[in-house]
């Protein structure tokens, strides 16, 4: 390369910094909003069911909606934002998120609450792949990228606690109404700034198609799937109507694998499933999430039911593990290239197993600081460190025409393991009684983690 080539691409890069950071914001923050309205409204709801005068069949419906409809669309997300571009399905997305939150916070009854919930959970499977997939091209891969994945991941695992923390404030504060209103503001400021710093969109060629019958049964096959794991948790794992559920999610997944078999443009293309390091943090990330959102769901109960915390006092009492879990996904950015995702992520899920285990031990005259706070430290690192390593291994190697695909897939598992997670601690909880209950979920919760170490040990190679 001559001097004079040298000097233009280092302007280029100059150039192009400011609009990384850009893009940085951009995907952190919707990734945030998206994370935050997970859990948002869990503490809220026994003030959504009196203002509204909601029945406790139709209450989990508010939380459930949500993820139902996020779970289930997310990897055709992914796969759109490649065929039809980041920047179009970004704005799409938060077009979508903005909309169905307004029209939250205004819902006069529980149908319209419902079905605005669902929209936001659309609009959340179209923002969170995009949002990977923009900083997959726009950083380059090595420390670059594991940077802004570190970044990235300190988002999106405070979302969750974030949501609970802001849950308690707002539903003693302002009202419920405005833990969806919050997101209008900040929407239209993403629309904005995703109107300014992201370029147009290349022309896609004609052989970009979405197989629709593929796309049809593996969102069918995922929304059925959801759907059963959260009949299940209520209504039993052996029950007539959820073994239905799990035969037809069973049936329609098996269609489209048919399907994919057959179809001259697959949905997820065979070369993606030799990928060994995109394959390992998949399933990493099923049981990594899977106790994640299990720890948070079963801490919540613990502290309001068990220990007599008010909706404030819970939200506080999260503050020590999203603290820590956005310390230690800011590091494990950085760490990625020096240690390893493999030994980040073995380290991670083994301090989460000795975090749970402390809590199988909490007595009933429990002090915070002594016998929570301990743990919450330990599960907030080792979950810091998994999630940004999860979103490196699963983008590494792969190409910038399926950086979406290989985004929505990570964000599937995100969202399958949260929901089977809680669904199957949930039922671990119901089985006991009274604080052993608890004890044993928590156990449970440490044997997910036990297990993604496993996995993570064997499917990634020895330094990647």
């Amino acid at each position: 390369m001559s001097a004079m080539e040298s000097t233009v691409e280092t302007t280029r890069e100059k150039k192009a910094r400011p609009r990384q950071g850009l893009v940085l914001v951009l995907a952190g923050a919707a990734q945030a909003m998206v994370g935050v309205d997970i859990a948002i409204v869990n503490v809220a709801l026994p003030s959504i069911q009196r203002d509204l005068g909601v029945s406790q069949a139709s209450l989990q419906w508010i939380v459930v909606a949500y993820g139902l409809l996020l779970g289930g669309f997310l990897l055709v997300g992914g796969r759109i934002t490649d065929l039809l571009g980041r920047r179009r399905i970004m704005l799409a997305g938060l077009g979508l998120f903005t909309a169905a939150s307004l029209l939250a916070g205004v819902a006069q009854h529980v149908g319209m609450l419902i079905a605005a919930r669902g929209l936001q959970g659309l609009g959340g499977a179209l923002i969170a792949p995009a949002a990977l997939s923009l900083l997959a091209v726009t950083f380059r891969e090595g420390r670059e990228r594991n940077r802004a994945f570190g970044i990235l991941g300190a988002v999106a695992s405070v979302g969750g606690t974030v949501g609970v923390v802001a849950s308690g404030l707002i539903a003693a504060g302002p009202g419920w109404r405005w833990a969806f209103f919050i997101n209008v503001p900040a929407g239209l400021v993403l629309i904005a700034l995703a109107t300014i710093c992201l370029g147009a969109d290349e022309p896609r060629g004609r052989s970009g198609r979405l197989d629709v019958a593929a796309a049809s049964t593996v969102t069918g096959g995922l929304l059925t799937f959801v759907y059963a794991l959260h009949h299940a948790s209520t209504h039993g794992w052996t029950s007539a109507i959820t073994l239905a559920w799990f035969i037809a999610a069973g049936v329609l997944t098996a269609a489209f694998v048919w399907l994919e078999k057959r179809s001259p443009a697959p949905l997820v293309p065979a070369r993606a499933l030799r990928n060994r390091t995109l394959v390992a943090a998949n399933l990493t990330a099923l049981l990594v999430f899977g106790a994640f959102f299990s720890f948070i769901f079963l801490g919540s109960l613990l502290m309001q039911q068990e220990l007599g915390y008010s909706p404030t006092h819970t939200g506080l009492a999260w503050l020590a593990t999203t603290t820590t879990v956005l310390v230690a996904s800011s590091a494990a950015g950085r760490l990625a290239a020096a240690v390893s995702v493999r030994r980040l992520l073995v380290i991670g899920l083994m301090l989460v197993t000795v975090g749970m285990v402390w809590l199988t031990q909490v007595p009933a005259d429990v002090d915070y600081v002594s016998d929570l706070l301990p743990a919450f430290l330990l599960a907030g690192l080792g979950f810091g460190l998994c999630a940004p390593s999860l979103q490196i291994g699963a983008l590494s190697g792969v190409t910038e025409s399926e950086s979406g695909l290989a985004s929505g897939l990570i964000e599937t598992m995100r969202e399958i393991g949260g929901a089977a997670g809680v669904a199957a601690v949930s039922t671990v909880l119901v089985a006991g009684t009274g604080l052993g209950g608890f004890h044993t979920a928590f156990a449970a919760i440490g044997i997910l983690a036990g297990l993604g170490a496993i996995t993570a040990v064997t499917g990634f190679r020895r330094y990647a």
